[in-house]
């Protein structure tokens, strides 16, 4: 898609399309909205006189032109309320009319900036949004089936004053870059599992190693039980396809020594292993592996960007299945850091290929500070819904950081205790641990778990098991994977390098 900025009189732009946005309670219309009210005869402000439009989040009004403008229709967008206004407000709202305008056949959309809360979002972040918004909106995965619509080609993005065209430039190319990772972790997660498996992920990993001069190492069975990392082939032992730990090294900043750790949990498929799942659902858990998208996706756009820090990323990447030769429920297999681990349920397989990742992270890459991204528990979609994504750590700096980073790209993350009584829960009888502890307090005691293996490193877990796939469209999140975790994972990026920059 090309996105184009101008300084013009939206109600002369040439485009399918144009897009004003209205917040809500605001009846005497302005600037950009006012003139083409006018150059339609005052249809808008008779659609809000007659409760046609109530200005809140829903799918825009459309007026057709008749003649009256250069473009076929104006879509008319609701903001919410103005004290509510922020950048996922915009990022949702756009979305939504790319949609609906696409569905009417819409090849170029001209969207005024002006209208969209100018005076209260500066324009560079503006304009971030409007892309990031238009791109995951209008997103399909199409792989194996066309699509029914055609595509939006061009978004014309028309600035309220020409000193902000620099400005709105600069906008639009995070947000691609950020919408693009994104949209690569979703084509990932989405994928069938017969396609998406642990070698398809190396494979994956070795184009964006050549396409940006990442360092690459791709651990095969034999080397990660030279590793002693025996959960993550206990995991694999029920596949034929071979599992693969993947790692990528960034490294930004020549300066330093310190490295950042995104690890990302890579079940290619998840049956539950001999504790099978039930069948209902089950073709959803080809997206397991959406930790491990997150954190590729999210380093490509790093490594696009060129920020000034350094990141290893490592994905344990492996089917789970039952078979004859897969792991039992009552197993005791010894972890890459020593410690053995009674498996009581073998449906709990995340915890353990992303505990000898960790433990490798730290132990052979010697990481400052980690963050994990994993599709972990049910119970963390239980507890919070499919709206926030459960966030853990033992670092509350940390934890802040993401949580903002989070909240600037309009990914929830709810903080979520790690209390020390409740470890009594998985210490086993026979092994020094054991991957569940009891009914209630899933998420609390698989994160719980992961600590074993964190040592004294800065931790933070992301468990996004309730916001990684969706059933419906909304905003710019469309039906299936979602990439959560992407954006969080760049802006957070971002602000490291900016403050490395500013000391």
């Amino acid at each position: 898609m090309e996105f184009k900025v101008l300084f013009d009189d939206i109600a002369r732009i040439e485009a399918d399309a144009v897009v004003v946005a209205l917040l809500e309670g605001e009846k005497e219309l302005q600037g950009a909205i006012a003139l083409v009210d006018r150059a339609l005869n005052g249809a808008i402000s008779s659609l809000i006189e007659q409760n046609g439009f109530k200005s809140k989040f829903k799918e825009p009004g459309i007026i057709y032109t008749l003649g009256n403008l250069p473009s076929r229709m104006v879509a008319v967008v609701g903001l919410g309320k103005r004290e509510e206004l922020t950048e996922d407000s915009v990022r949702s709202a756009i979305g939504e009319a790319a949609r609906s305008l696409r569905r009417l056949n819409c090849r170029s959309i001209a969207v005024s900036l002006h209208t969209f809360g100018a005076e209260i979002i500066e324009p560079a972040a503006l304009a971030e949004a409007v892309v990031e918004g238009s791109l995951l909106g209008l997103y399909t995965f199409s792989s194996y089936k066309e699509s029914e619509y055609g595509e939006v080609e061009r978004i014309i993005m028309v600035a309220g004053d020409k000193k902000e065209l620099s400005s709105v430039e600069k906008g639009i190319c995070l947000g691609q870059v950020t919408a693009e990772a994104t949209i690569m972790a979703r084509d990932m997660a989405n994928e069938p599992g017969n396609v998406m498996t642990p070698g398809r992920i190396a494979e994956l990993a070795g184009e964006v190693s050549r396409k940006y001069g990442l360092g690459l190492v791709v651990l095969d069975r034999q080397e990660m039980g030279l590793l002693g990392m025996n959960l993550i082939l206990g995991v694999a032992s029920g596949s034929n396809e071979p599992p693969s730990t993947v790692v990528l090294d960034y490294r930004g900043d020549e300066s330093s020594q310190d490295y950042l750790g995104f690890i990302g949990k890579g079940i290619t498929f998840d049956s539950g292993g001999i504790s099978i799942k039930p069948a209902a659902g089950m073709e959803e858990m080809k997206s397991d592996m959406s930790g491990g998208a997150a954190v590729m996706a999210a380093l490509s756009a790093i490594a696009r960007l060129k920020l000034k820090i350094n990141i290893i990323v490592v994905i344990p990447a492996t089917e789970n299945l039952p078979g004859g030769s897969a792991m039992k429920p009552g197993d005791v297999i010894k972890a890459m850091n020593g410690k053995t681990v009674e498996v009581v349920n073998t449906d709990a397989e995340g915890r353990l290929v992303l505990a000898d990742a960790l433990s490798y992270a730290v132990r052979e890459r010697k990481i400052s500070a980690l963050v994990d991204v994993a599709t972990l528990t049910g119970a963390c979609c239980v507890a919070l819904g499919t709206g926030y994504s459960g966030i853990f750590g033992n670092n509350q700096e940390l934890i802040d950081k993401i949580v903002n980073a989070g909240a600037e790209e309009g990914e929830k993350f709810w903080p979520m205790p790690l209390p020390e009584d409740y470890r009594q829960q998985i210490k086993s009888e026979i092994a020094d641990i054991k991957n569940t502890g009891e009914k209630y307090g899933g998420a609390i005691t698989a994160a719980l778990f992961l600590s074993e293996f964190v040592e004294e490193v800065p931790w933070v877990h992301l468990d996004i098991a309730g916001t990684a796939f969706g059933n419906k469209d909304s905003g710019y999140l469309t039906k299936g994977a979602t990439g959560v975790g992407v954006r969080t994972l760049i802006k957070f990026a971002l602000t490291q390098a900016q403050e490395k920059k500013a000391r």
